[in-house]
């Protein structure tokens, strides 16, 4: 069983910074791959940012490249991991709910089955 809870949400003006953490718990085994996914009101989950086993290869959404950061405090075949979002220069347009999430094999952002109850960012003037 796999779980995932996020926190580090809130409210921020454009330009501003957040980080999000999720804690995450259960084995994902080998190739196993996180991420960050995110929904605004009226659209569909889009994918936000992955990070691979080790941590050495990273995945961005072209709308957050350079903005936002992914990492992680264990390799991914630990039983409890901890995954970051650092979001930083913030944009209205980042107002969603994000998604921590986990896969067992991805590509891109494809192949994640798990995901937490999610954390609101709201970034308003």
């Amino acid at each position: 069983q796999v779980r995932l809870v996020e926190s580090g949400g809130g409210s921020v003006q454009p330009g501003g910074t957040l980080k999000l953490s999720c804690e995450v718990s259960g084995s994902l085994g080998r190739g196993s791959c996180l991420g960050w996914f995110r929904q605004a009101p009226g659209k569909s989950r889009e994918g936000v940012a992955t990070i691979y086993a080790s941590g050495a290869y990273t995945h961005y959404d072209d709308s957050v490249k350079g903005r936002f950061t992914i990492s992680q405090d264990e390799p991914q075949d630990s039983v409890r991991n901890t995954v970051y979002l650092q979001m930083n220069s913030l944009e209205p347009e980042d107002t969603a709910k994000y998604y921590c999430a986990a896969a067992r094999g991805c590509y891109g952002f494809t192949g994640f089955t798990f995901f937490g109850p999610g954390a609101q960012v709201t970034v308003s003037s």
